[in-house]
């Protein structure tokens, strides 16, 4: 039978509480500067930002890596699909450069830097913005990792912002490079699908993931619960409520886009959005049932230390009930009176051993006839 150990829900809960309060001090930064100021808020970073460009159409791909921002201007007005992909959000100066170029609100760049936005989506007159969280799941720490992705969708281009290098969307890139499917024969709006897309389909291997845990826990809670039961419920509730705050609103995201509400989103591409709300409503009702799931488990775990409790209870009462009639044998003839007369009797030692064998054997035939035991 597997267990899960102590230590991964000790190291993988007190991260958490770690990130939450480095979040408020950095927050904190922020009191007084006027709207529209770029503080980074997120995970510290030291190297530089990597900026990559993929410009494609039907019959050709290119793709290269720039270190000056001020070489995107090429792609500002041209008839190619542009994906310009930004790693690092550290470095403040470089992010407003490449915002500037597009001509991006100083308030969606602000959002941009700061990787502690909840899932929405901004309609400029000239593009979409776009912020949602993408889940990695570390298999040491048996942890969920967050990462802030932020998509700047225009007429021809989609410039997405990572935290980190190292993303899902390899699967995207490999089929620009090969010009396969319909995204090289589609715009800006259908690699912002793709791109979406994938972020939703990796939110199933992390419900996956949590399932296996559930599974195992659930059979932990009926055979052998212990105190690290309880840590660990602690901590798939804590990663309940944190998916929640991921996935849910991403919802409305998606109906808004699905809705053909925005004059940057083709006709062709709506059923492709509605697909990939479709997915993120399973991974709504799927998350739901696991948080339910787990919200029931603190209810069992306390009905099976009852029960253990109940069972010792149990057989320690059997235990003092068969002792009670021997203890009042042995305390009768323990009295220090003279005119006893079996106290003179050669064979009331061994009646007195033979009355109480046949004590307790009648009681303990009693109990099983009662199914006590």
């Amino acid at each position: 039978m597997k267990t899960l150990n102590r230590q991964t829900a000790q190291s993988a809960k007190q991260p958490r509480k770690i990130r939450i309060r480095d979040r408020n001090k950095e927050r904190a930064r922020k009191s007084g500067l006027p709207p529209g100021t770029l503080v980074h808020i997120g995970r510290p970073e030291t190297e530089p930002v990597k900026i990559t460009v993929m410009d494609y159409t039907e019959t050709r791909c290119q793709e290269k890596q720039i270190t000056d921002p001020e070489q995107l201007r090429q792609f500002q007005q041209s008839d190619s699909t542009t994906w310009i992909n930004v790693d690092g959000l550290s470095q403040v100066d470089v992010i407003a450069k490449i915002c500037g170029i597009f001509r991006i609100h100083p308030l969606i760049q602000e959002d941009v830097v700061n990787t502690d936005q909840r899932p929405k989506m901004d309609d400029s007159e000239n593009y979409l913005f776009i912020v949602l969280k993408t889940l990695n799941y570390d298999e040491k720490q048996e942890d969920i990792v967050p990462e802030q992705v932020s998509l700047v969708i225009g007429s021809h281009f989609v410039i997405s912002f990572q935290e980190i290098p190292g993303d899902a969307f390899d699967p995207i890139r490999q089929r620009i490079r090969g010009g396969l499917g319909r995204i090289c024969m589609s715009g800006s709006d259908y690699l912002a699908y793709a791109i979406l897309d994938s972020i939703v389909d990796n939110y199933f291997d992390i419900l996956e993931k949590l399932a296996e845990k559930i599974e195992v826990l659930e059979d932990e809670l009926v055979t052998n619960p212990s105190r690290n039961t309880l840590e660990v419920i602690h901590k798939l509730k804590t990663d309940m409520i944190f998916l929640r705050r991921s996935i849910w609103p991403l919802r409305e995201v998606l109906s808004k886009l699905a809705s053909g509400q925005s004059s940057l989103v083709q006709n062709s591409t709506l059923p492709y959005f509605r697909d990939v709300y479709d997915h993120t409503i399973h991974a709504v009702d799927t998350m739901e049932t696991y948080r339910d799931i787990v919200s029931g488990m603190l209810d069992i775990y306390l009905s099976s230390m009852n029960n253990r409790l109940n069972e010792i209870m149990k057989i320690l009462t059997i235990i003092a009930t068969l002792f009670m009639p021997l203890t009042f044998l042995t305390g009768w003839y323990g009295m220090n009176f003279k005119n006893m007369p079996e106290l003179q009797w050669q064979w009331g030692y061994p009646m007195v051993i033979l009355i109480a064998l046949l004590v307790t054997t009648t009681m303990l035939v009693y109990f099983r006839l009662k199914k006590w035991i």
